[in-house]
């Protein structure tokens, strides 16, 4: 089994986002769409529902992020 950085994507309400993206990058989350609908069983309909959840994850893993938002607080 593969070991993902996401799980399951909460069935929630959609938000509509426009974004532009290279081709290759486009083929990446498809590909990772694919993957993660076949390890959690779920069906990922739209893999732009990813670019949320991998920005959370991101953001909420970037040690140099969290460094920087403790020293400034306001910020």
């Amino acid at each position: 089994m593969t070991k993902l950085k996401l799980g399951a994507i909460p069935d929630d309400k959609s938000v509509k986002v426009t974004v532009e993206l290279p081709a290759a990058l486009h083929r990446d989350l498809v590909t990772y769409a694919e993957v993660l609908s076949r390890e959690s069983g779920r069906q990922v309909s739209d893999p732009m529902r990813l670019i949320v959840p991998m920005l959370q994850r991101f953001i909420a893993t970037d040690r140099g992020f969290a460094r920087s938002r403790k020293a400034s607080p306001g910020a």
